[in-house]
């Protein structure tokens, strides 16, 4: 059933506010050293988390790199679990033992998230070859920053989709930078998208950051995976707004500068959307609600973790592989 512009946006800046507002709760309490874990945020890059996330709907499923939390977030909308698995709890999405770079919620579609750079690209080939086998109809969209680009596995696995015709969403989130690194020390090419181009693949470009029009090429995508029989890549920039790892901006590290953060702040994924739901007649009191309810949960979330127990020693051994000598 199509919905209505209006309550699309809503549920847009649901998403938004929930990433935007649990981050920032991580960057009150990350110094306190009760969460047991290290921290890829998502900030400057809500837009692509929760416009890819929404566009797949419940039947779709997602991986992600090690920067998780848009991605988790934008595919549950539940918040005790991930607080509960940054703080190492037994409460948490995978009992503690994960952290904030290998979340995952499969029964939500969010099939997982790797820290080592590249790795669960192939891993949604394969999902989606499943899906294909067992004629589900099932789309998986893949995150990966552009550095990832760098990685063999990821021609290996883009080659392979476009020859087996895999209804996968490649997401490329790029921020223009591998860790510290811009692309014209890594690339030997110009043009990311032009490359991708040359395989059996649609491939779709954005640098906005209003959700819905990230939303609006994701659909467009999806539906040409359809019409084709071909996969998507999908060529979207955003700026990171803090250090690659941690909660801190870096601007005086010496890589990057602060005019180039206020040019993209200018148009900060939150402020749009906002200012776009007061456009579409959304009022002010009425988005206030829909904040503060997000707000209280985020923070009972919280309350919740710091309160429950760690897992026994014996939960190190549950649900892994390994070999008794």
């Amino acid at each position: 059933m199509r919905i209505s512009r209006k309550k699309l946006n809503i549920e847009l800046y649901k998403k938004l506010y929930l990433i935007r507002k649990a981050e920032e709760r991580i960057q009150d309490e990350y110094s306190k050293d009760e969460m047991k874990t290290p921290m890829h945020m998502s900030m400057g890059g809500e837009a692509i988390s929760a416009g890819v996330c929404h566009a797949l709907g419940a039947s779709g499923q997602a991986f992600s790199s090690y920067r998780s939390h848009g991605v988790y977030l934008a595919k549950t909308m539940e918040t005790d679990k991930f607080f509960a698995e940054l703080y190492g709890k037994k409460t948490g999405a995978a009992r503690g033992k994960a952290g904030s770079m290998h979340l995952s919620m499969p029964e939500k579609g969010y099939l997982g998230a790797s820290a080592v750079v590249g790795t669960p690209i192939p891993l949604a080939v394969g999902a989606t070859f499943a899906n294909v086998r067992k004629n589900n109809k099932n789309i998986v969209a893949v995150f990966f920053g552009d550095g990832a680009i760098d990685e063999g596995v990821f021609w290996e696995s883009i080659n392979m989709a476009a020859l087996w015709k895999l209804p996968v969403l490649f997401v490329c989130e790029d921020n223009g930078l591998a860790i510290h690194t811009p692309p014209h020390m890594r690339h030997g090419y110009d043009s990311i998208a032009e490359v991708i181009s040359k395989f059996k693949v649609n491939v779709l470009s954005s640098d906005s950051t209003d959700v819905e029009e990230i939303h609006n090429v994701v659909r467009r995508g999806i539906n040409l995976i359809y019409a084709t029989s071909r996969p998507c890549f999908l060529h979207l920039k955003y700026y990171r707004y803090l250090e690659h790892v941690g909660i801190n901006p870096d601007f005086n590290a010496g890589y990057r500068s602060a005019k180039e953060f206020k040019k993209w702040n200018k148009r900060d994924p939150l402020l749009v959307q906002r200012q776009k739901l007061l456009k579409l007649s959304v009022p002010e009191k009425a988005i206030s609600v829909l904040e503060n309810k997000i707000n209280a949960s985020i923070e009972r979330s919280i309350v919740s973790a710091q309160k429950a127990p760690f897992s026994s020693e014996k939960e190190l051994f549950k649900d892994i592989f390994y070999e008794r000598s």
